[in-house]
């Protein structure tokens, strides 16, 4: 027995069967779209990919260099023995050790000459000692961060790009068919905004997360300040006393 074609089976099938085929697939406008748009869509989902990988790595390591430089300080202070605390195992892990080491060596070489100790100069030594190692220390952390502001800026514009050249395309497909229909021009100018879409994907994370670093790197920078200026003013005083 043949069913009616006005069945609800049917009709179930047949709108199940137009809703797939006209749901936006991105692979399908990926691969449909031409060549220099997808290169243009390959590399910046490369760039993203390397966006969040800056991300994870920077907060991984930002996270970490933050616990150890306050475990540093705290034992720095609470013992007397703080020769034994900047060994070059410990300089080498954490940048605290590395800023008061900065500052003891420039103030052993200054008291241990063997002559009058000229303590205004051996300060300012000190402090630019002191002062050199965090700037070291905070372009180390910052070094990635450049390629996230390169991405946020640029990356819409390469989008943008790949949109032109699609829109440009349907024009010529247009030209070629002699027709201006939906049909002819819709699916490359689909194409075409997916490569901006990718762009923005890529810029937007870079963005947010350039801004939040770059506010991140001057806490940390400040912090490690902070440190330095009460590990001056220790070292004046024992220049005091010589």
């Amino acid at each position: 027995m043949t069913l009616p074609l006005t069945t609800p089976l049917v009709a179930g099938l047949a709108t199940t069967s137009i809703t797939t085929s006209t749901r936006l697939d991105p692979l399908t406008l990926f691969l449909e779209a031409d060549i220099v748009v997808q290169i243009v869509m390959v590399g910046l989902i490369l760039a993203s990919v390397w966006v969040w990988t800056i991300i994870v790595a920077f907060s991984l390591r930002a996270r970490g260099l933050e616990k150890k430089s306050r475990g540093y300080e705290a034992d720095f202070w609470d013992t007397k023995e703080r020769e034994g605390l900047l060994t070059k195992g410990i300089r080498k892990k954490i940048p605290s050790a590395r800023v008061a080491g900065a500052g003891l060596d420039e103030w052993r070489r200054s008291t241990n000459g063997g002559r009058q100790v000229d303590k205004a100069a051996a300060r300012d030594r000190i402090s630019a000692a002191m002062e050199s190692q965090i700037a070291e220390e905070a372009d180390d952390l910052a070094a990635k961060l450049n390629f996230l502001a390169t991405t946020g800026s640029v990356a819409p514009f390469v989008g943008l790009f790949g949109t032109v050249w699609g829109i440009m395309n349907s024009f010529f497909q247009i030209g070629a068919q002699e027709s201006s229909s939906l049909a002819v021009v819709a699916p490359g100018i689909s194409e075409a905004l997916f490569a901006t879409a990718i762009g923005l994907f890529a810029a937007i994370p870079a963005v947010i997360a350039y801004n939040r670093f770059s506010a991140r790197v001057n806490r940390y920078e400040a912090k490690l300040q902070r440190f330095a200026d009460t590990v001056h003013a220790g070292l004046s005083r024992e220049l005091d006393k010589a």
